[in-house]
């Protein structure tokens, strides 16, 4: 499926395009690649020692195999499927549904080839409490796929215990075990705990791979597969980007060259790192790509234990909405962006523009073309724009966004990901400034062990009315 493949386009980041103040010289790009040249070697490593397991998953036809197995004994009973998990548990759910299956899927027959798919991502109490009246008699077509490695991530426990209770009182304790999925670690956890005790059906959180690198795991799959998703294209676009970005050769090496870049920039003072697909299908990976690049390089210290405090910041824009909200600031604000469109050669459906009315002309230069060519114009005028300002811009290059071309993207940015901690210096894979958010939410809903925390949130976090205008 070569002609399938994406690719990243860097031309407008050189100083060849936005001159020497802003782009990349000829001379900075070679020292860029002898720096990161040896860090290739060093990652493919790794992998080979089991150090970053998430290179592994496209590989694990057990995994697979599982999945769709469950996905088929599952299927022809469900007529939606919650998922109830939080980031990494998330955000690619979210993306693969929404990059891969049509805009109408939740409302039209016609167009889902599987259950009608919720994921609640949030706690907030409206919106829950809207899809449980909306799901209260269609809980016995209806499963749950619970995900969460410990079960003690307080959001995704307290949906989970919500809708133990609304099972039981509506279908009987013997329910649980035909209704809920859960999706966490193989061995130990509170939630295992519970799955043991009720004879759920599970999936597994793998070993050493974070929420962030987990959406090619049964994380993922699960849904997409009960969704109509082929998860062998899935998977085997991501294998085919393996081994792209597994080559040593820096110019040929699609995640090196997108590291090399960012790292560039973010030294040079763009530290801000704006993700802008022209593409509705491709705007949840954008929200996707920031937890990763977030959660990954956002870090206060190096692996030699200095201080550093770095990391670029991700920003999410869609083309062309956000053309009318964002550009301006992009354009005339300060120079400290690097940018990255998402583009789509060709679309699954397009749509002529209608004829003008007679007393409207001036429309005339819109009618009879395709509407994604007015779409791929407004993203290269955006460029354009942007071009002037010696803005630099990548772009991600989709012939089509289909399971293939998303499998590559997304194993792309993740072993982006690990070049871009190995060039920082950091550890990519943890997240400790996560713990403490998460330790104040305990102590603030009364989890026992935590009250001295309690105490000492409570001074800091209450209203001064002194300070109330």
């Amino acid at each position: 499926m070569s002609e399938s493949q994406i690719n990243l386009y860097y031309k407008n980041v050189t100083a060849e395009i936005i001159g020497s103040e802003h782009g990349i010289t000829d001379a900075q790009l070679k020292t860029l690649a002898k720096k990161t040249s040896p860090l290739i070697s060093r990652l493919n490593k790794e992998r080979k020692v089991g150090k970053t397991p998430y290179r592994d998953l496209p590989h694990n036809m057990e995994t697979i195999q599982k999945v769709k197995e469950l996905t088929a004994k599952l299927k022809d009973q469900c007529e939606n499927l919650v998922v109830l998990g939080i980031g990494g548990s998330a955000l690619g759910n979210i993306a693969l549904q929404t990059a891969i299956n049509p805009y109408m899927h939740n409302l039209d027959d016609s167009q889902r080839h599987g259950p009608r798919l919720f994921v609640f991502d949030n706690i907030d109490p409206s919106q829950l409490a809207s899809f449980l009246d909306w799901a209260g008699d269609k809980l016995d077509k209806t499963i749950f796929n619970v995900i969460s490695k410990s079960g003690e991530t307080a959001e995704t426990a307290a949906q989970f215990l919500i809708i133990r209770r609304m099972l039981k009182d509506a279908l009987g304790p013997k329910a649980l075990k035909n209704h809920i999925v859960a999706t966490t670690d193989p061995k130990q956890g509170t939630l295992r705990k519970i799955v043991n005790e009720n004879q759920l059906p599970t999936l597994e959180v793998p070993d050493g791979v974070g929420g962030r690198f987990s959406v090619l795991s049964d994380v993922g799959l699960f849904s997409a597969a009960m969704c109509g998703i082929d998860i062998d294209s899935l998977l085997e676009g991501a294998r085919d980007m393996d081994e792209r970005v597994s080559t040593e050769d820096f110019y040929k090496n699609p995640a090196a060259i997108n590291a090399a870049i960012n790292y560039h920039f973010y030294n040079t003072g763009k530290r801000i790192s704006v993700m802008m697909p022209y593409s509705f299908p491709l705007k949840d990976l954008a929200d996707w790509y920031r937890q990763l690049w977030a959660e990954s390089l956002g870090k206060a210290y190096a692996l030699d234990g200095s201080e550093v405090h770095i990391g670029p910041t991700p920003v999410k824009a869609l083309g062309t909405t956000d053309q009318h909200s964002q550009v301006q600031l992009y354009r005339e604000g300060p120079n400290d962006k690097l940018f990255t469109f998402l583009q789509a050669n060709n679309f699954d459906k397009d749509i002529k523009i209608g004829p003008a009315p007679d007393c409207a002309p001036e429309l005339g230069f819109l009618v009879g073309k395709d509407l994604s060519a007015l779409l791929n114009s407004e993203k290269m005028a955006t460029e354009y724009a942007l071009l002037q300002n010696k803005r630099p811009c990548l772009t991600v290059i989709f012939p089509q966004v289909n399971a293939y071309t998303v499998g590559q993207f997304i194993y792309l940015y993740e072993v982006t990901t690990s070049f871009a901690g190995a060039l920082f210096g950091i550890n990519p894979y943890d997240q400790p400034a996560v713990e403490l958010g998460k330790d104040a939410t305990f102590a603030l809903m009364g989890k026992a062990g935590f009250e001295k925390l309690a105490r000492q949130i409570k001074p800091l976090t209450a209203l001064d009315g002194d300070f109330l205008v």
